[in-house]
This record gives C-alpha cells, sequence and structure tokens, in this order.
C-alpha cells in the first residue's frame, strides 16, 4: 500500500465529499437517530460504492496511458465544472439541516434507512466518478480504495456528529468552489501527462 496515495485521496474525497447531498443526507440521519448506528449504515453504503468505484477505474486502467489521461482530464474537468455551478447555486441544504429535529428509532431502522439513502444517493456522485478516476490514474487499487472510504467515511462523521456546527463556520459555497479548484488542477495535471506521453 501507498500511504503517499492514500493521503491523497483522502484529501480530494473528503474536500469532495463535504459539500455534497450525502453529507447533508448524513446529517439529517444524524438527527433522526442515534449517530452510531447512522455511521454503521452509512459506513457500508459508502464502503459499497468504493469497492464499486475503484473497479470501475481499474478497468478504465487497462487503455492506452495517453487516452487513459485524456478521459481522466476530461472527467475531472466534468467535475471542476459540476462543482463550480454547485457553489452558484442556492444553499438549500442548510436551511434543511437547520431546521432539523432530533429524533429516535431503532438500531436497525437507522442503519438500513442510512445504508439505504446513502446508497442510492451516492450512484453517479462527484466522489464515485473521482474515486473510479484515481484508480484508473494511480494504478493502485487498494491505496485509492483506503484513502476514499477513509474520505468518505471521515465526511460522514463530520456530518453526523458535526454538521450542523460545520454549517455555521464554512459555507458550502466555499467547499464547493475549493473542490472544483482541486479537480481543475487535476484534469489539467492529466492533460500535460496525456501531452507528455
Amino acid at each position: 500500500m501507498n500511504f503517499a496515495v492514500v493521503a491523497v485521496v483522502f484529501g480530494i474525497v473528503l474536500i469532495a465529499e463535504l459539500p455534497d447531498k450525502t453529507m447533508f443526507a448524513s446529517l439529517m440521519l444524524g438527527t433522526r437517530f442515534a449517530a452510531r448506528w447512522v455511521f454503521i449504515g452509512a459506513a457500508a453504503a459508502f464502503l459499497v460504492h468504493v469497492i464499486i468505484a475503484v473497479t470501475a477505474g481499474s478497468l478504465l486502467g487497462l487503455l492506452p496511458h495517453r487516452i487513459l489521461e485524456f478521459i481522466i482530464a476530461a472527467l475531472f474537468l466534468a467535475g471542476a465544472i459540476f462543482m463550480w455551478r454547485e457553489s452558484r447555486s442556492k444553499e438549500e441544504g442548510e436551511e434543511e439541516a437547520a431546521a432539523a429535529k432530533p429524533g429516535n428509532g431503532t438500531a436497525w431502522a437507522a442503519i438500513a434507512s442510512s445504508f439505504g439513502v446513502i446508497f442510492i444517493g451516492e450512484w453517479g456522485d462527484i466522489t464515485q466518478i473521482a474515486t473510479a478516476n484515481l484508480a484508473a490514474k494511480y494504478h493502485d487499487a487498494l491505496s485509492v480504495a483506503v484513502g476514499a472510504t477513509l474520505g468518505l467515511w471521515t465526511a460522514a462523521l463530520i456530518a453526523i456528529t458535526a454538521g450542523k456546527t460545520l454549517l455555521r463556520i464554512i459555507s458550502v459555497q466555499l467547499l464547493h468552489r475549493v473542490g472544483a479548484v482541486i479537480f481543475l488542477g487535476f484534469a489539467v495535471f492529466s492533460l500535460v501527462e496525456a501531452f507528455r506521453s
């Protein structure tokens, strides 16, 4: 396992996930159920998605290097555009999170609800696409999987335990813009790599 790759993937996925819809879903679920059960359900759903994304990225990695770098650049550029556009839209998740009231429920209901909501919400998500891109780029499925999983789990923990406080300190708009700049940087880097090869 390459710890440098784990660290890079962790940072990218964490920053991309913080302003994401599944982060708000985790926050909302954390107001309805006990935090530990929400985390178990969300963590399981994220793990399944990481496995899917890393598998898809590993298959992409079989393409010739130059073609692969162009595809990765295009996907990161699309991700940057998507995140920038999101930064310009109304921050509806913040209002919903602020209005949420704590509740209760059984452990199984919390785990099942959390797994279902996150599993459905994560399909085609920017972090899933980024994880597939990074798996293709680094040709190190294990390191990418560990970094992405830890990034997603950290975002879920932050959302479940401190989401409302975080939204008072850092705007979702800023997180989207930081993510967009990082994704744009990776797109440019991949284009340079494609032309160099």
